[in-house]
């Protein structure tokens, strides 16, 4: 497995998707994620993860700009500011995720998700094992056919900077997954993994929802002799309940905040308070005054977002 170089100045990134407004919980990921570069002297890369060509629309994006500038971060590349390792939309860099799947053992797949869905089997990711039905030939010929990995047996262990040790048996906990979709858009696995080692990154911070994709992308980018980031998974963002926050709770999006009005600070504030970052008597601060003296691993378990006081 190759590294990147001693010395290198860390490289972050915040992918949205742009499928959808950023809710509550995206902002913290991003702050969380910001404040880890910058606390570290690094750069921070904007990737527009919009692979999902049926639901991914330009003006969300814009609204991705508006809305991560109006709580106060920025990033030193990205689409509207270009980089040295762009293009920064996965819709563009369709060649790259070609090039990667020619080097991987592969084959074609007709399963659909409706005979996915009723394998008894369920594994790690809490959906069902993929038995290989498909992997000594399509067994429906005529069908739009996915593309899935032959996944190599053994297990990954990898230790999270913020959930500790954590391992999996892809191959029998998940088993051969896709790298392109029937539709033919580009798989989330395969994506994220030759993006990452294309723009260097060398530290992922994102939601813990995604903890369970780690293995996997640690898997390809060993087949692909890839360097591996470190990984940070950090607690999704919870409710007044106690349960993770949704739509249902009432919680504003961002856009819903920034055009009514609200000033960023109480806002950046109420998600600092919610992993211990300030006390509970701090009502209101910029994210750049939360950079110095941050480190990732003093964030307690997340309480409660609390969202008084935000108009």
């Amino acid at each position: 497995m190759t590294s990147w170089s001693q010395g290198q100045v860390p490289r972050g990134r915040y992918a949205p998707s742009p499928t959808g407004r950023l809710h509550l919980g995206n902002a913290r990921t991003a702050l969380l994620a910001w404040l880890d570069v910058r606390s570290r002297g690094g750069r921070l890369v904007l990737r527009i993860e919009d692979n999902d060509f049926t639901r991914a629309r330009p003006e969300l994006e814009a609204r991705i700009y508006r809305d991560l500038t109006w709580l106060g971060l920025d990033w030193d590349e990205g689409p509207d500011v270009g980089g040295a390792f762009g293009p920064y939309r996965q819709s563009e860099r369709a060649d790259v995720y070609a090039a990667a799947l020619a080097r991987l053992d592969s084959y074609v797949c007709t399963c659909t998700r409706a005979e996915l869905r009723a394998l008894p089997t369920m594994g790690a990711t809490g959906e069902a094992v993929y038995p290989g039905t498909c992997r000594h030939g399509a067994t429906q010929p005529g069908r739009p056919a996915a593309i899935r990995w032959r996944v190599p047996a053994g297990e990954v262990e990898f230790v999270d900077r913020v959930l500790g040790p954590y391992r999996q048996a892809v191959a029998a906990e998940v088993g051969d997954f896709v790298l392109r979709r029937a539709d033919a858009a580009w798989a989330y696995q395969l994506a994220v993994v030759a993006d990452d080692a294309a723009m260097q990154i060398d530290t992922v911070l994102r939601g813990a929802d995604l903890l369970d994709s780690t293995p996997r992308q640690i898997l390809l980018q060993r087949a692909l002799g890839l360097p591996t980031p470190e990984y940070a998974h950090v607690p999704l963002i919870l409710g007044p309940g106690g349960a993770k926050l949704s739509k249902r709770d009432g919680a504003p999006d961002l856009s819903a905040l920034r055009e009514a009005g609200a000033a960023p600070e109480p806002l950046v504030a109420a998600l600092a308070r919610s992993v211990g970052l300030v006390g509970p008597q701090v009502r209101a601060i910029r994210a750049q005054e939360l950079v110095a003296g941050f480190e990732l691993a003093a964030t307690r378990t997340p309480a409660p977002l609390v969202l008084d006081g935000l108009m």
